[in-house]
């Protein structure tokens, strides 16, 4: 047994003592599955490797898009101010 082992079984005994078998079983289950509970929730909220990934891929598309759409804005302005500066040495 290790240590921890050995100082549940204590622990076990002595609220056994004080407060009975059934008493003590319904404590250290509950115990349990609040544990178990706590820890599967801290384990959803986690995020894992791929979900860092896929964080990064969408930031780089969304990068992406917005440089396209920059890109064509400047194209137009630039297209547009040329037409204005042709009507104007055109007359």
């Amino acid at each position: 047994m290790n240590l921890e082992a050995q100082e549940i079984a204590q622990l076990y005994n002595l609220l056994s003592i004080k407060l009975g078998s059934d008493t003590t079983d319904t404590l250290f289950k509950y115990i349990n599955n609040k544990t178990e509970r706590s820890v599967d929730a801290a384990v959803k909220t986690l995020a894992i490797k791929e979900d860092v990934i896929n964080i990064r891929k969408e930031i780089n598309q969304s990068k992406a898009d917005a440089i396209k759409w920059i890109f064509i804005f400047w194209i137009g302005q630039v297209g547009a101010t040329l037409a204005i500066a042709m009507l104007f040495l055109n007359k």
